[in-house]
């Protein structure tokens, strides 16, 4: 633990949702949901407007549309999001050289290491001045979260959120955590929370009260050691600069333990797609796939099959993660399944089989995203013929994706289906745009690129030195919670 709080964790507000909301006038303020679209689909970020509904990551799309019928529903645009990450991320790397990404919206940074901060009233300032300069380059909020360890950092941001800033005064952890509800801790999924809970333990309060023999005992030797050190607020992890991955893998913790065979190879293909993406994202392919198991009994089994060559192909590692998957005796329930890709090289051996099956995936995926929304917010899928043109044509209008029309200009994509595709035309920084219905093998209309969220962004190439340091105005002095 620092004596000082000059760990900053940022956590991006809602991150897919915000920047579709700041990309598209007519969304803003209104339910947003990103995820998969098909029967299989599952949300990926919701609006704020969309949780208030009920709508939260994770969720099956299907529940979701029952919940908030009438939220817009889009298919993610990486490309953008990918874009927009590096913009922050080049913030960061200002501040200082100890910058840790854990995903497209997340980073801790060691402001020490860099020298923009060693007390709070500088930490604080810096905090704020990071917002501005995300706000100003991006049109986007981010949430901050500082003190002198990385979990509490964590903690602040997300109790910060959204769009705000925590910090957290070293000596201050124990009665901060005390009352706070167990799921605040690193680890603490809904599984292992409901099993604290039936052993009588609901608030970060009651693990320590409990003692690290007990936690041993409830949930095994190393998270119960860990359980127990996070519980007293100890956490001497340093911030680890962003170097060469050895692996790269995506996992799911579920509300409800699933018993369904069918939905368990669901969502091992999704996670195995996701994790390609990632791979992908990285400009590096793998040999070896890896599926992890976590079962109703807290039992956790992984699985690897290493292939004959490097590959960065989703139906291979999908279809690898699958056989690995037939290995495993999942009927007394899952709690949380993973798909790793390790073995990482800079180049992929071709594969012609797993190409042509790769062809067949897409084809059977923008199928899934090619229904059309009608009254009540349920989707009238259509099913073509694999090889039709109304899949070939479908393909190149996900909702929520680029257009642009030589007469009308630059436009995204509301829905298709039934040989129609429905185009609202407006930009970032427009107001709402009108709403047009074009054939889907118009010759006028082609996909188009995102464009940037902010025209004409402030320039802030000699940031942080010449920002203000206070975006609300608020005094720098001390601790507690500072919102715009």
């Amino acid at each position: 633990m620092r004596p000082a709080p000059t760990i900053l964790h940022l956590d991006m507000d809602a991150f897919y949702a915000s920047a579709e909301q700041a990309a598209k006038p007519s969304l803003r303020g209104k339910a947003v949901v990103v995820g998969g679209l098909g029967p299989r689909g599952v949300v990926a970020t919701a609006s704020y407007e969309a949780r208030r509904l009920g709508v939260h990551s994770a969720m099956p799309t299907a529940q979701a549309r029952r919940l908030a019928p009438n939220a817009a529903y889009l298919v993610p645009r990486f490309s953008l999001y990918r874009t927009v990450s590096d913009q922050v991320m080049e913030l960061l790397g200002r501040l200082s050289p100890l910058v840790e990404p854990l995903s497209l919206d997340e980073a801790f940074v060691d402001l020490e290491a860099g020298g923009t901060a060693d007390d709070s009233a500088s930490a604080r300032a810096t905090g704020e001045g990071l917002r501005t300069a995300i706000h100003a380059v991006t049109g986007l909020s981010g949430s901050v979260g500082l003190a002198g360890s990385k979990m509490l950092a964590k903690i602040a941001s997300e109790e910060a959120k959204p769009d705000g800033l925590l910090l957290i005064e070293p000596g201050t952890e124990r009665e901060l955590l005390a009352p706070m509800s167990v799921r605040i801790l690193p680890g603490v999924g809904p599984a292992t929370g409901d099993h604290l809970r039936r052993a009588g333990m609901t608030t970060v309060h009651d693990l320590a009260e409990a003692g690290e023999a007990e936690l041993v005992r409830l949930v095994g030797k190393a998270h119960g050691h860990g359980l127990y050190r996070m519980a007293l607020g100890l956490d001497d992890r340093p911030v680890v600069a962003e170097r060469d991955a050895k692996s790269v893998s995506v996992e799911d913790t579920f509300d409800v333990d699933l018993h369904d065979r069918v939905r368990v190879r669901a969502e091992v293909e999704r996670l195995a797609v996701r994790c390609v993406e990632r791979l992908r994202a990285a400009d590096r392919s793998g040999r070896t796939v890896v599926l992890k198991v976590r079962r109703y009994d807290f039992s956790t089994l992984t699985r690897s099959e290493t292939l004959r060559g490097p590959t960065d192909d989703p139906t291979v590692v999908r279809e690898a993660a699958g056989r690995l998957l037939e290995s495993v005796d999942t009927t007394g329930g899952v709690r949380l399944l993973g798909v790793g890709v390790t073995g990482l090289a800079d180049y992929t051996q071709e594969d012609l089989f797993a190409q042509a099956a790769d062809a067949r995936e897409l084809a059977q995926r923008a199928q899934e995203h090619s229904s059309a929304p009608v009254e009540g917010g349920e989707e009238s899928v259509t099913e073509p013929e694999p090889d039709s043109a109304e899949v070939l044509a479908a393909r190149r209008w996900p909702a929520g994706h680029d257009v642009h029309h030589e007469e009308h200009g630059h436009g995204w994509v509301q829905g298709s289906g039934v040989g129609r595709v429905t185009v609202r035309f407006e930009e970032p920084w427009s107001a709402p745009g009108r709403v047009l219905t074009f054939r889907v093998d118009d010759p006028l209309l082609r996909p188009a690129d995102p464009l940037p969220l902010v025209r004409d962004a402030a320039d802030y190439s000699s940031w942080p030195a010449s920002l203000p340091k206070s975006r609300s105005g608020a005094d720098s002095s001390g601790g507690g919670e500072s919102s715009p």
